[in-house]
């Protein structure tokens, strides 16, 4: 480790080295290892012939962008490593497919042999760690390179007892009343400037243009869903409102920024379930709403300050991929069901070129965002111009289909539903203050029954998608914030009931392409052959999720220009983010392993250590779960879908009894392994 380390010094570090091939860059090498006089001219000729003649025999690319060229020289009295980072990557033929980005040039004697072998080691696990890779790419000079090496010390220090710590970070039970909130504060606050920093970026404006159409298209849709339900009492303009403001907010004070609110589809069944409670027992509907929101805010807060987010530590892998499924699910199930609506609703004599190009558009949406953002490993253009397009491609994408389909404007497109006006959507009006007291007195103490089932439902709602934000696959490292999070979300539902604003989460959809889209992945070749996106880094940013809430803010001022977007890009997002989110999914992906010829398995960590059959089973389980909670959200029982989410917990404690501790332990590992190693030439 302490020849990796000197090869990090100012004398010893190339950056920025111009080479096409790899002869090209041991020759460099060398010429700069003589004008910083680390060798004599005499002995150029000697040690490249001898790296390059050890290079003909056996290449040195060890993958994951990374080549070690080294040979015994005994002109040298120690060994000597150097560290050069390239312009542009260069091909030479690694393994793995990737091109070469980094060298270690590693040169000794003979008579030093073991120490040899021990540095080539200690190069392979180094460059083995994503992390280090991303900030020896982002390194401004040899101080940054010095201090990537130290983080990775410090990520791989031998730890004792503090595994169950890490894995449980931010959900532990202080016994301090709200002491989980104020070690939140401890954790988070000394971030808070960097969370701004880190937003100075463009990911952050491609995130942005892309998440404000993605979040403005649910917000409208789930509005006027709740419009209808509740008969205009709650709509469109109160949920682009409470989402304006709520977002916000949020951005500026939570703990965790990367957390994107939003009305979801549970609290949408819960809402329009709870007015046709008013409707049937004749009880005014805002001001009941408002108690039961009272209750919900005020139990929700109590979660926060009494640590109960950490049971949460009781939610696995299997909870969370059903719930993740589940809300998916429900973005593709929308977005088809409107496209297929659609189609049903016109007159095909009158207007026959509608449902034609409304299916193409929405398709051609969702084929152009996909494409666009794979871009980042074609093979054509410059790197950075793929990533600019890799990053943009979903703004990209809705921006041209809208101009396609205001190119074609004698075809009658639907639009957004939004009103021209900005007014509380109750046709008459009403006032935006909502007075609790207008409720029946006896309403204020019997609240508290649905007010607790929806403290139950923000609890899981809110905590299951910042498990999910937070997962380790995702390489966050400013640390969760669940405890203060919550707390601020149990106020705003308590806060914004007073207006007749809907409650607001964090929304699973919207959260994870939020990180997506401020994530820099690298592409990993799996033993089987199959390349996969692996997230390196993420900008854990406040700027962002300002931003796009604001933006939707300023939509209320510009309505009518909103209604220029068709409908049809918007469903296309819609199954875009629904298919994305999708993605690193592990129920999903072995849900397609039960048709598929088992020779030709992805060779996954769980396919290589678990039983097909006990793969299968375990897939199975979770599949009719995930049926479950699909037919109790869309049933009259719906008010209680939170207790049956809750019921995953004990579902899978049961497991334990019928699957074997160490296959439950591959197919719910909190991490996902890594997939392959790296291997050095001999």
């Amino acid at each position: 480790m302490q020849l990796l380390e000197k090869s990090f010094r100012k004398d010893r570090c190339i950056l920025g080295l111009e080479a096409t091939g790899l002869e090209e860059a041991i020759h460099k090498i060398t010429a700069e290892l003589i004008r910083r006089e680390l060798i004599d001219e005499t002995q150029r000729d000697g040690i490249s012939h001898q790296l390059l003649e050890r290079e003909r025999t056996s290449a040195t690319a060890i993958g994951r962008a990374v080549a070690v060229p080294h040979a015994y020289s005994d002109v040298l009295k120690e060994p000597l490593v150097i560290f050069a980072r390239l312009n542009h990557p260069i091909n030479v033929g690694a393994m793995d497919g990737v091109p070469v980005s980094y060298i270690f040039m590693l040169i000794g004697p003979e008579d030093a042999a073991k120490q040899h072998i021990d540095t080539l080691a200690a190069i392979a696990r180094f460059m083995s760690d994503s992390e280090a890779r991303f900030e020896l790419r982002h390194a401004k000079g040899p101080a940054g390179l010095a201090e990537a090496f130290r983080h990775y010390q410090t990520r791989n220090e031998p730890v004792t007892l503090v595994g169950e710590t890490d894995r449980f970070r931010g959900l532990r039970w202080t016994g301090r009343f709200a002491g989980g909130m104020i070690d939140d504060l401890r954790r988070r606050a000394p971030r808070y400037m960097s969370d701004i920093r880190d937003g100075l970026h463009t990911k952050s404006i491609a995130s942005t243009m892309f998440l404000f159409f993605a979040c403005l298209a649910p917000t409208v849709t789930f509005g006027g869903v709740i419009g209808v339900g509740t008969n205009g009492q709650i709509g469109a303009v109160e949920t682009i409102l409470a989402t304006a403001i709520g977002g916000a907010l949020y951005a500026l004070v939570a703990g965790q920024p990367l957390n994107i609110l939003g009305t979801t589809g549970p609290l949408l069944v819960f809402i329009t379930t709870l007015y046709q409670l008013c409707y049937q027992l004749e009880l005014p509907f805002l001001p009941t709403y408002a108690c039961v929101s009272l209750w919900a805010g005020g139990l929700t807060i109590l979660f926060a300050v009494t640590d109960a987010s950490f049971l949460m530590r009781f939610f696995t892998r299997f909870t969370d991929e059903i719930f993740a499924a589940l809300i998916s699910m429900i973005f593709i199930y929308e977005a088809i069901s409107s496209l297929v609506r659609e189609s049903q609703d016109i007159n095909d004599l009158e207007n026959p070129s509608h449902a034609l190009l409304t299916l193409l558009l929405a398709l051609g949406t969702l084929y152009l965002a996909m494409n666009l953002q794979a871009f980042r490993r074609s093979r054509f253009l410059v790197p950075w111009m793929r990533e600019w397009l890799g990053d943009f491609g979903p703004t990209i994408a809705l921006v041209a289909m809208s101009v396609i389909a205001f190119w074609l404007s004698n075809v009658n497109l639907a639009r957004l539903d939004i009103p021209d006006q900005f007014a509380p959507s109750l046709h008459g009006g009403r006032a935006w203050l909502v007075n609790p007291m207008d409720a029946p007195r006896w309403v204020w103490w019997a609240s508290a029954i649905p007010g607790l089932l929806g403290a139950v439902l923000i609890y899981l709602d809110q905590n299951i998608t910042a498990r999910l934000v937070n997962s380790p696959d995702h390489r966050l490292r400013k640390g969760p914030a669940y405890h203060w999070d919550l707390g601020v979300i149990g106020v705003m539902a308590a806060v914004f009931s007073l207006f007749g604003l809907p409650w607001l989460v964090a929304a699973t959809v919207r959260s994870l392409n939020h990180v997506r889209s401020l994530a820099d992945v690298e592409e990993v070749v799996l033993p089987g052959g199959e390349r996969r996106d692996k997230i390196i880094h993420v900008r854990e940013t406040r700027i962002t999720g300002f931003a796009i809430h604001i933006g939707i803010g300023c939509s209320l001022i510009a309505l009518s220009l909103l209604k220029l977007v068709p409908m049809a890009v918007l469903y296309g997002m819609f199954l875009f983010m629904g298919l994305v989110s999708m993605r690193g999914n592990q129920f999903l992906e072995r849900l397609t392993l039960l048709p598929m010829e088992r020779s030709l398995y992805p060779q996954t960590h769980y396919i290589r250590r678990v039983p097909a059959l006990t793969i299968h089973l375990y897939t199975a389980l979770q599949l009719v779960c995930l049926a479950a909670l699909w037919i109790t959200k869309s049933t009259a029982i719906a008010i209680v879908f939170p207790l049956f989410i809750a019921l995953l917990v004990p579902i899978r404690i049961l497991a334990n009894r019928f699957f074997k501790p160490e296959y439950l332990a591959a197919l719910d590992a909190a991490e996902t392994p890594s997939e392959s190693s790296s291997s050095l030439p001999g």
